[in-house]
């Protein structure tokens, strides 16, 4: 049996409609038993020896086994040993899948999308798709603004595929401590320093590291950093007591000792921060797994103080990643029981969330 390509598209004539599109899920209906088929879809076709040869109206007039066809859309289509290499893998794992285009049972509103998956056992356009694949390489660059909602086939240059999944994470804080009124502290460096902290406020609130050295006589101090701090000051239950214009507030004080020791990313950081703590979660440094945050979502004591959940990382909205930085990120994460999340966060402090973790179809 032969194809023949037209603009881009392969027809396939015969039975090919119960053989191929009713009975495995290829390409789109044609009118009668005809159908057409992308070129990765009829690659796949001539790769497995169902289709003998493509007959190339589209340029040459030759007739095209695997390779010479394989060279020739390589050549002329986008990603394509790429988006092939993705194909045929997830054939092989047993899913019917369709090419995310216009007039095909996987089309998707999202360009950004190159191959619906469905369920096993369902065939493209039965019931909702079980992934919207984004194929990229290895060395592409992924906008951050794009990944929501889809999963992410990565080809090395070995051709080896990693999965990532891409969704909105759930923050599921219940930290249930009550602030007290007031605190005062001192702006000392890059840090706050509560002198007299109330109890709780390190144990059941998990805010700051206590100041404490053996046969120390002072063991109500708490150090504070310049994030949590800030997001103290700014919802009013710490003063500084070496602020002594009335001009001059905590907040804004700390603020701009933020932003000389770390720039703009600061505001962004604090944001985040801000915006955790709202949802009753409890951010602390990621520093030791190379993160903004890690969070708890209900702290009850230090003392029985359970795993985080999740790393974070704050970036700007038009931040591209690299996929190897991406795959770090996850792979950490993933090392140590938890899951990555991005926070795409403005200027203004408006957040976008993202969490990425491996996938095996």
């Amino acid at each position: 049996m032969n194809g023949q390509l037209r603009d881009g598209v392969v027809e396939i004539g015969g039975n090919a409609r119960q053989q191929f599109y009713d009975a495995r899920g290829y390409g789109t209906p044609n009118g009668g038993n005809e159908i057409r088929v992308s070129r990765v879809e009829a690659a796949h076709l001539l790769f497995r020896g169902d289709l003998d040869r493509i007959v190339d109206h589209d340029g040459s007039g030759d007739h095209l086994d695997f390779q010479a066809f394989f060279v020739a859309s390589a050549s002329t289509a986008d990603r394509f040993a790429l988006r092939f290499l993705v194909y045929a893998e997830l054939r092989d794992r047993g899913f019917y899948l369709s090419p995310a285009r216009d007039g095909w049972p996987g089309e998707d509103g999202n360009e950004w999308t190159d191959l619906t998956v469905y369920p096993r056992g369902t065939k493209p356009g039965d019931g909702e798709p079980a992934h919207r694949i984004v194929v990229v390489g290895e060395r592409a660059s992924i906008p951050a603004s794009d990944m929501g909602g889809v999963t992410f086939a990565i080809v090395d240059e070995e051709s080896e595929i990693s999965y990532l999944e891409t969704e909105s994470p759930d923050f599921d804080g219940g930290t249930t401590y009550q602030l007290p009124d007031s605190l005062t502290g001192s702006l000392i460096d890059d840090r706050v320093v509560v002198w007299d902290a109330p109890d709780g406020f390190y144990d059941h609130g998990f805010y700051g590291q206590p100041l404490t050295a053996r046969e120390a006589i002072v063991d109500s101090a708490v150090q504070l950093s310049l994030v949590e701090a800030a997001g103290l000051a700014a919802e009013g239950h710490l003063e500084l007591t070496d602020v002594d214009s009335v001009d001059d507030s905590a907040t804004e004080a700390i603020r701009e000792r933020g932003r000389a020791v770390e720039g703009e990313r600061f505001d962004r950081r604090l944001a985040v921060y801000r915006a955790l703590r709202s949802q009753q979660v409890v951010p602390k440094t990621g520093y030791k797994f190379g993160a903004d945050f890690r969070t708890y979502n209900t702290v009850e004591s230090v003392d029985e103080l359970p795993h985080s959940e999740h790393l974070v990382r704050v970036v700007e909205p038009d931040h591209a990643f690299d996929p190897r930085e991406l795959s770090l990120d996850v792979r950490l994460a993933g090392g140590v029981r938890k899951r990555m999340v991005f926070a795409l966060t403005g200027a203004k402090g408006e957040i976008d969330w993202l969490t990425v973790s491996r996938l095996t179809p």
